[in-house]
């Protein structure tokens, strides 16, 4: 088995005009599709077949291959595990219902001092990876991850600590095309795009 791009639910136009539909493209066809290729090419010269990416992932440190392929695959397999979640979360047009708005509140006292939070946390990281919400212990935080490293790595016995529920990328080939350096506009601009029903969904799983 090898990895291959996911299909998208949706046309590279229809997060317009918060996410343009040629960063969407290279994004998803070029970039993502990089990393998979990379990925697949070092599990066959390891001869690692038949593994999900989350529990490749998850079992990633206890690999027997070269610390140099294991680095690789780190980035690579992280990309596309990464990239994959990613691409689901997005969808114009929904609202966080009840359910969220109070697992909010909870958290982070309500829906904008959340979003003022992420947005600050995302605008101080300093160069490329990724801002997360993630659940622990039924528990919201946000983190923020280097490169194309993903919170299900952070884990203890190959068991999973921490749960992804929002992800948003934070290269800058998500977002040069559009914004250019304004990376504060592309943070503002994911809230129009955030598919509010697969976060709940991811929530309570």
């Amino acid at each position: 088995m090898s990895y291959q791009l996911p299909k998208l639910l949706y046309e590279y136009s229809d997060l317009e005009p918060f996410f343009d539909t040629k960063t969407m493209e290279i994004h998803h066809t070029k970039h993502h599709q990089n990393y998979i290729n990379n990925t697949n090419l070092i599990l066959e010269k390891n001869n690692i077949k038949n593994i999900k990416i989350n529990e490749l992932l998850l079992k990633l440190d206890n690999l027997s291959i070269p610390i140099k392929q294991k680095k690789l695959l780190r980035n690579n397999a992280g990309g596309h595990a990464n990239h994959s979640f990613f691409w689901k979360i997005l969808k114009k047009n929904t609202k966080p219902n009840n359910i969220i708005l109070n697992i909010l509140k909870d958290n982070f006292n309500n829906l904008e001092n959340f979003k003022k939070n992420f947005e600050k946390k995302a605008l101080s990281f300093f160069g490329s990876g990724w801002i997360w919400l993630i659940k622990k212990n039924n528990l919201l935080k946000i983190i923020t991850t280097k490169n194309q490293d993903n919170p299900i790595m952070n884990k203890k016995n190959n068991k999973l600590l921490n749960y992804p529920i929002i992800g948003l990328d934070l290269w800058e080939h998500a977002y040069y095309l559009k914004y250019q350096n304004q990376k504060s506009l592309y943070i503002k601009s994911f809230w129009h795009v955030l598919n509010w029903d697969r976060v709940l969904y991811l929530f309570l799983k």
